[in-house]
């Protein structure tokens, strides 16, 4: 049996993953008492229609009791063989408040308290700190559109497979801030700016004259492989960890060249053994997978 806990702060998209995974199969319920999870798996297990595939959402509607006791039920449910897989969804505080301001909907925790609407979106990543913690993939939806996030929630979530890691390496800025969802960072700023070219500042790490900039320096190169040595002794031991899901995230300064550049590096590195890679470019917004056929083709380029 498979069981889907959808978590993470309001404002999110938490209906809009369970209503991704129900659409798909799965068996959904919204907002249970974390309390009643066991209950339900009990019950799940007693019907043969519904037992391969469920999903729950779990939120900071909850008594601060069940949730301080989340960590708990959860290490009951797999003692008891079931598979769980925690999804948490976060977003950046002011996407949050914007989300609220824009639907005039009340965030749940000012309902019963004298706290502002700000007060509550910051409170709350604290009240669901125990799930955070134990979350198999967090997923940051501030710059995700509700289809993007469907489909993320298809790929990475419905078709995962537990007995594989699914290894992720993502592009980012860090004028925009580093990704929410990433478990390790690398700091590209060190290297040499192609932004500082009038000719090749419109051109992406993707485009074979940002390409040949950055491979005509010998600091780019001892970057690439020292983070591939790097990732190559620790993803086994992350992996051995039972972690379903790792992001690697490398960083630039607008996230257009060398981390994108780097990016698209490491992952045809690691596809040509590592099944099911995942390409993820937050500033240009590309999200795709690379399988080996695909890095064995452009190994040479």
């Amino acid at each position: 049996m498979q069981l889907v806990i959808i978590s993470g702060r309001s404002g999110s998209g938490k209906s809009i993953a369970l209503q991704a995974l129900e659409d798909l199969g799965y068996y959904a319920i919204d907002n249970l008492p974390a309390m009643l999870l066991s209950s339900l798996v009990d019950e799940l297990q007693r019907d043969e229609t519904r037992r391969a595939f469920s999903a729950v959402s779990i939120d900071a509607r909850n008594l601060p009791d069940a949730l301080e006791r989340f960590p708990s039920l959860l290490a009951d449910l797999q003692a008891r063989g079931i598979q769980c897989q925690v999804v948490y969804l976060t977003a950046e505080s002011k996407i949050l408040l914007e989300r609220y301001s824009a639907t005039r909907r009340r965030h749940p925790l000012t309902r019963e308290s004298q706290m502002t609407l700000a007060e509550a979106i910051d409170s709350e990543e604290g009240t669901l700190a125990g799930i955070l913690d134990l979350a198999d993939l967090i997923i940051d939806t501030s710059r995700l559109s509700v289809h993007e996030l469907r489909g993320r929630i298809c790929e990475q979530v419905a078709q995962h497979r537990d007995q594989q890691m699914t290894l992720t390496f993502e592009s980012f800025g860090f004028k925009g801030g580093v990704p929410l969802d990433a478990d390790t960072v690398f700091d590209a700023r060190c290297l040499p700016n192609p932004y500082w070219d009038p000719r090749l500042r419109q051109s992406t790490g993707r485009d074979p004259e940002i390409i040949e900039f950055l491979e005509g320096y010998e600091d780019v190169d001892r970057f690439a492989r020292d983070t591939i040595d790097w990732l190559t002794r620790w993803l086994p031991a992350y992996q051995a960890s039972h972690r379903s899901y790792m992001t690697v995230a490398i960083g630039c300064t607008g996230g257009q060249h060398r981390s994108v550049y780097l990016t698209e590096r490491l992952a045809r590195h690691f596809a040509t053994h590592h099944p099911g890679v995942r390409l993820r470019h937050r500033e240009l917004g590309i999200h795709t997978s690379i399988s080996k056929t695909d890095a064995s083709g452009q190994q040479g380029r």
